[in-house]
C-alpha cells in the first residue's frame, strides 16, 4: 500500500499531478479541493495517497488532507460509489464540508455534485451517518502542501475562463451549467484556479 508520498510537483491539472519521487515519476488522480492547495509546478509536495488495484487498472489517489484521503475510503465502501464519484464528491465538497451535510442530513447539497441523484444522496446520508465517526479525532485542518507559497499564476482572463468551463464539464457539468456558473465569477486577473473555485461554491450551497 502506498500510503503517502513526498516530492517535487512536476505537473498539475484539475485533475492529476505528477510526482516525482526518488526518480520515479509517480501520476496521482487528485480531486479539485486537493488540485487548489498544490504549490507551483518544481516545488515540493506531499500527498496523502490511496492505492487501488483492479483487474484492468492500478490506480494512485492523492490528497493534501489526510483527512479528505480517510474520508474517500470510506465512500468508496458505499454501494454505488466507485473512485471516480468519490473523487466527484471531493472534488465539490471537501471533508469537512461533506461532514457538515451528513450532520445536517442536506440530501440538496450532495444533489448538486455531479453524478449524485437523489437516491445516491441518500443512500450517502444513510451509510456514512455510521461511518462518519471512524473519523472523529483527526485534523480537519489542512496541512501545508509544499514549501513554497503555491500561488496560482495568473492568465488572461479568456484563457482562464475557457479552461475553467472545461474544468467543470470534465467533472461532469453540463456545458450550459458550466458557462454560466464561471460567467458569474469571471473578472479580469482571476486565475482558471480562483473562477473554479467560485464557480463550484456557487452551484453548491454552503452548509
Amino acid at each position: 500500500m502506498i500510503g503517502r508520498i513526498r516530492g517535487q510537483l512536476i505537473e498539475k491539472s484539475p485533475a492529476r499531478a505528477l510526482v516525482e519521487c526518488a526518480g520515479l515519476g509517480y501520476e496521482v488522480d487528485i480531486p479539485y479541493t486537493t488540485f487548489f492547495q498544490l504549490p507551483d509546478a518544481g516545488s515540493e509536495v506531499i500527498l496523502h495517497t490511496h492505492f487501488a488495484v483492479r483487474e484492468d487498472a492500478q490506480s494512485l489517489y492523492g490528497f493534501v488532507a489526510a483527512l479528505d484521503r480517510n474520508l474517500f475510503r470510506l465512500l468508496i465502501k458505499v454501494n454505488g460509489v466507485g473512485p471516480k464519484l468519490a473523487l466527484g464528491i471531493l472534488s465539490g465538497l471537501d471533508a469537512n464540508q461533506f461532514i457538515r451535510c451528513v450532520d445536517g442530513r442536506d440530501v440538496n447539497a450532495l444533489v448538486k455534485l455531479p453524478g449524485v441523484g437523489k437516491k445516491t444522496a441518500e443512500r450517502l446520508l444513510i451509510e456514512m451517518a455510521d461511518r462518519i465517526g471512524q473519523l472523529e479525532g483527526q485534523f480537519v485542518t489542512v496541512e501545508s502542501a509544499a514549501t513554497g507559497s503555491g500561488e496560482a499564476p495568473v492568465v488572461r482572463s479568456a484563457d482562464a475562463v475557457e479552461e475553467a468551463e472545461a474544468a467543470l464539464i470534465a467533472l461532469g457539468y453540463k456545458p450550459q451549467e458550466a458557462a454560466r456558473a464561471v460567467s458569474r465569477v469571471a473578472e479580469e486577473g482571476r486565475s482558471r484556479e480562483e473562477l473554479i473555485r467560485l464557480a463550484l461554491r456557487n452551484m453548491i450551497p454552503a452548509s
